[in-house]
């Protein structure tokens, strides 16, 4: 079970509804679009960051570690929205403060963003995902096709490493040239392996009936009116703060 899976079924949380993860969850990401992003991007970032580790008791260094690639690529790949490509004297790159400005807002929003997502994957297991995606409207191919691609996700990712383990015991890496030779091999036979796997896990599902449709068993949990009445006063005290701030920093 990887990380991300076991604090999701461990954590603090795990014993609550669903629905008020997704509530802080999806509360969040809605600030994130709707408000301004200078002041609710680091509000945002701050509650979740409190309500994952100080709430549902996740360690920091899972949340950080859910966040750091994403928002590694957010940040090296921003400082080329602040730059405009100049032709009218030859070509020539030139820095644009309205596209600096641009890049900051789109950071901060995504930022907001990720956050709340980092949140709710480091809390909520995909299994209790499932019902909840299926009530709200969402079509059952595209749930069933999300959860059979969340499991090969990690089937891809054991195989992936064991490959990789043992070129590397095989002096596979030793060299720049060895490496690029066993990287194409290694990536050739994922591809094989994982097409291997996909027609497996159809001819499994068609031998027990499959008809379009997987069941998933969760426990029943109630709402709590006070949790629920928790989330919706710091979700409003972010919305709050946000505007204070804008008006004040404007």
């Amino acid at each position: 079970m990887y990380a991300i899976d076991r604090y999701a079924w461990t954590n603090r949380w795990y014993r609550h509804h669903p629905g008020e993860r997704l509530l802080l969850a999806g509360g969040g990401l809605l600030l994130a679009l709707a408000l301004p992003p200078l002041t609710a991007g680091p509000l945002l970032c701050a509650l979740m960051a409190g309500a994952t580790v100080v709430g549902a008791r996740v360690p920091a260094r899972a949340f950080l570690g859910v966040m750091a690639l994403p928002a590694g690529f957010l940040l090296t790949s921003a400082p080329f929205l602040a730059l405009s490509l100049d032709l009218s004297d030859g070509v020539r790159l030139a820095y644009s403060p309205a596209g600096a400005a641009a890049a900051l807002t789109v950071t901060l929003r995504s930022l907001g963003a990720l956050s709340c997502l980092a949140c709710l994957a480091l809390t909520t297991p995909v299994a209790e995902l499932v019902p909840w995606l299926r009530r709200v409207g969402v079509p059952a191919a595209v749930v069933e096709i999300a959860l059979l691609i969340y499991r090969l996700i990690f089937i891809f990712m054991e195989r992936a490493l064991a490959g990789q383990q043992a070129q590397a015991a095989r002096q596979g890496y030793s060299t720049r040239r060895r490496s690029l030779r066993s990287l194409g091999l290694l990536v050739a036979t994922l591809f094989q392996r994982a097409l291997e796997r996909a027609r497996r896990l159809e001819v499994g599902l068609a031998a027990r009936g499959y008809v379009g449709e997987l069941r998933v068993l969760t426990p029943q949990r109630r709402l709590s009116p006070r949790r629920l009445a928790g989330i919706g006063g710091l979700l409003l005290a972010v919305a709050l703060g946000s505007l204070l701030l804008e008006r004040a920093l404007a």
